[in-house]
């Protein structure tokens, strides 16, 4: 469980990542030095696992984004470990659910066009062994996308 104070210090380091040790120590109520102990004991248990940049999708030129619903035909050890492997292995994959219901995955894929989407498709979603289905339902609008928790 975490403290209050590491819930401020998350909740400020998803607002501005990019924020320096003694704005956050200022803006969580904390000195420097006690501040920066917090943040090195996050990232030591893995709690903040990286920090990254927000690109807007569609300006850096990915105009397609799409939900795939996949399930396998089997589901023994070899043939998930394999779509798993490969599945994270694959750029275009930006999320990846293993879910209940009608499919056993779902992944949130993103490509240049629908070519390219085509070609991902074609060329690799196809060719998985073990693969019962996949559906697709391409994004039209997204209307929120964020990676922040609720703190």
């Amino acid at each position: 469980m975490l403290e209050k104070q590491d819930e401020h210090i998350l909740a400020q380091l998803q607002r501005e990542g990019r924020t320096t040790n003694q704005q956050l120590a200022e803006d969580v109520g904390m000195s420097t030095s006690a501040c920066w102990r917090r943040v090195r004991a996050l990232e030591e248990t893995g709690v903040i696992t990286g920090y990254s940049a927000l690109v807007d999708r569609e300006k850096a030129g990915f105009t397609t984004s799409a939900i795939l619903h996949v399930s396998l035909e089997r589901h023994d050890a070899k043939f998930v470990d394999e779509f798993v492997s490969r599945v994270t292995a694959r750029a275009e994959v930006l999320e990846c659910f293993a879910t209940t219901g009608d499919a056993d995955y779902h992944l949130r894929v993103v490509v240049r066009d629908m070519k390219a989407y085509n070609a991902f498709l074609d060329e690799f979603m196809f060719r998985l062994p073990g693969i019962r289905y996949v559906r697709t339902n391409v994004i039209l609008k997204e209307i929120k996308t964020s990676v922040a928790l609720p703190f």
